[in-house]
């Protein structure tokens, strides 16, 4: 970040970042030139249209995601690109020269099967080296191309799948997470005969068998189960490598991904993100906000179900090494991430705001565990991160560990608040908006708000990782309702956010889950910082309920073993809210339940709940691990 800000003439960050902001162009054209990017970068950065989501980014620009990845900034062919882990203990390394031959007979291999540069491929897959393997290969091809973990059912599988039509389906025959070893081959079977345009089934071994190696061919029983699949290992050695590699050469704004919203409150918005907007994002994050460096080596905790792990996957592209991990974070205890940071000498290590928080109240300290000396980064994101539980991880990992909250989304593939590792941060806030994005924060009238005052998160200026539009939405009436038309010609996130006088920001919650008592706005993520200081809460949802010609503040929460939720412990919740926030922000009702609903990707449905409770339909209650949660929540609160 230093030698880039010095680069172009700047001495501190909030200078920085205001040339980016001011000079679009030159900014963007400074990146892509130092970033390590490959492909004709051509004369024009800008080309700005009518309203904002019409601008276009170097609209003259051709080349392939696939091909930066691979090539690492130049990275020796003998570098290490991926290592894949599970909770089993298995371990498997990946040069970038075994990753380009895999990539090389894979992207063979559909084209022979008469994929075409905007065919989708779809990867129904755990956190394993094939899924990078299959992206790339797509990629390489111009196909477009969606993921989702094995843990999502028939149901929100066909939901997401099903509307953007794959031709091709990668499936593994079974994935392991928490001891247990879970078959996936009966639903593939049906969700196989749910997709009528998928033309092949690749199915990757997955499962721990007796003598096998992790990766080895599935079973002929299982491939017979599932019609038109294949072995991965039999579709892959089918097709020598060729060279020169054939990557197309694509424009900036061919469609790469497609990303789907969580779907609580209807079939999810299908999500068409463009190669070259999310890739230049991934590097300037990647390379400037977190300081990743060639040889570094990186482990998010992620599914394919979440943005995260396109977000990881691109780490190579900076040199770096991308750790894959697969399985619980907790298997077989709660030092199951940290021994492999420790194990495998990771640098940046990324995770969730609530995996934090639950190791706190656990009471393990990661410094006291393991040495973590390769360690640098520690990065949060998913939910907002409370003050105590940073404070916590500054204490808990090892002196001088940046720990860097940051905040962005499915819609953008990227952040728009993240850390600033040449700045002091503070517990509690992100440290700073990130390069080129015009971030502001609106008050309900459309006006920017001051220092502590909370509104609307948005973003005043084009970004390259604006989503091309949502699937079957030709006019783009839907894209807009979601992000432009609350504020007009800008882009409106959905978060409820405040300046600080540091200049970062704290991220409150959700905008469309705000709570409203009395005609006052309350952000969730206020009482939950409050709640989060009790050892006898694991974890709380807060949510509104129409009551009486009002909304009431209901609170539910989720106890750890041997706690009983009296008048005494609700008494004291409710005076922690008070004190710590305002009487405004206390529950009317705490309740205690045995689990609380959660999305696939692991956030609390504070939505569903809501609409439940409320009388309105939850419809998409297979977006949801848990559904059943809701109806104990519905009958607590009538």
């Amino acid at each position: 970040m230093a030698r880039f800000a010095t680069a172009n003439g700047f001495d501190d960050y909030p200078s920085l970042h205001r040339w980016s902001v001011s000079d679009t162009e030159g900014f963007w054209a400074a990146l892509w030139d130092s970033s390590g990017i490959i492909g004709e970068r051509g004369e024009r950065v800008l080309e700005r249209g009518p309203t904002m989501e019409s601008a276009r980014f170097f609209p003259d620009a051709v080349g392939n995601v696939a091909e930066t990845i691979l090539d690492g900034r130049g990275a020796a062919p003998a570098d290490t690109m991926l290592i894949g882990c599970d909770e089993l203990g298995r371990e498997r390394s990946f040069t970038r020269a075994e990753v380009r031959r895999s990539v090389n007979q894979l992207s063979a291999a559909l084209r022979a099967e008469g994929v075409r540069p905007g065919d989708r491929v779809a990867a129904w897959l755990p956190n394993i080296a094939e899924t990078v393997i299959a992206m790339l290969a797509s990629a390489s091809v111009g196909a477009v191309f969606s993921s989702t973990s094995p843990d999502f059912g028939i149901d929100g599988v066909l939901d997401r799948f099903g509307q953007i039509e794959p031709v091709v389906l990668f499936a593994a025959d079974g994935y392991h997470y928490g001891g247990k070893s879970i078959d996936c081959v009966e639903r593939l079977a049906t969700i196989r005969a749910g997709l009528p345009t998928v033309r092949r089934v690749i199915m990757v071994g997955n499962r721990q068998r007796d003598g096998a190696e992790w990766g080895d061919a599935v079973s002929a029983a299982d491939l017979e189960r599932v019609p038109d699949s294949v072995a991965w290992t039999a579709y892959l050695g089918a097709h020598p490598t060729f060279e020169p590699f054939q990557f197309e050469q694509l424009p900036f704004d061919h469609p790469w991904y497609v990303l789907f919203s969580s779907g609580t409150t209807g079939v999810p918005k299908c999500i068409v993100h463009r190669c070259g907007g999310v890739l230049l994002q991934h590097l300037k994050e990647h390379q400037l906000h977190c300081d990743i460096a060639p040889g570094d080596r990186v482990l998010y905790y992620t599914t394919c179900g979440w943005m995260m792990w396109n977000w990881l996957v691109s780490v190579p592209a900076s040199g770096a090494i991308a750790v894959l991990y697969d399985g619980s974070p907790f298997h077989p205890g709660p030092a199951a991430l940290t021994d492999l940071v420790e194990r495998l000498g990771i640098s940046f290590f990324g995770t969730s705001a609530k995996y934090l928080d639950s190791v706190r109240k656990n009471g393990f300290v990661p410094r006291n565990h393991a040495p973590l000396a390769a360690l640098r980064t520690v990065a949060s994101t998913g939910s907002p991160l409370s003050p105590e539980t940073n404070i916590w991880a500054v204490e808990s990992f090892p002196e001088g560990v940046h720990v860097a909250s940051m905040s962005g989304g499915t819609d953008l593939v990227a952040c728009f608040v993240a850390g600033d590792p040449t700045s002091a941060a503070w517990p509690g806030e992100i440290q700073r908006p990130t390069l080129g994005m015009a971030v502001d924060i609106y008050d309900e009238e459309g006006a920017p708000s001051g220092v502590d005052e909370r509104g609307e998160l948005v973003c005043t200026e084009p970004f390259p990782s604006m989503p091309i539009g949502f699937w079957d939405d030709p006019d783009g009436v839907r894209y807009r309702a979601a992000y432009f038309d609350k504020n007009p010609g800008v882009w409106s996130h959905g978060d409820f956010a405040s300046w600080t006088t540091h200049g970062g920001m704290i991220v409150h919650g959700r905008s469309d889950t705000t709570l409203n008592p009395g005609g006052v706005r309350i952000g969730t993520a206020e009482i939950y910082r409050r709640v989060e200081q009790f050892d006898a809460v694991l974890e709380s949802l807060v949510f509104g309920q129409d009551w009486e010609g009002d909304s009431r503040i209901v609170l539910a929460v989720r106890l750890a073993e041997g706690t009983v939720l009296d008048e005494t412990l609700v008494a004291e919740i409710r005076q922690a809210i008070r004190i710590g926030c305002t009487p405004r922000h206390v529950p009317a009702l705490v309740i205690d339940v045995a689990d609380l609903p959660r999305t696939r990707s692991g956030k609390l449905a504070e939505l569903a709940v809501t609409d439940a409770i409320n009388g309105r339909e939850v419809r998409n209650t297979s977006a949801l691990a848990n559904p059943e949660a809701i109806a104990l929540i519905v009958a607590r609160c009538s």
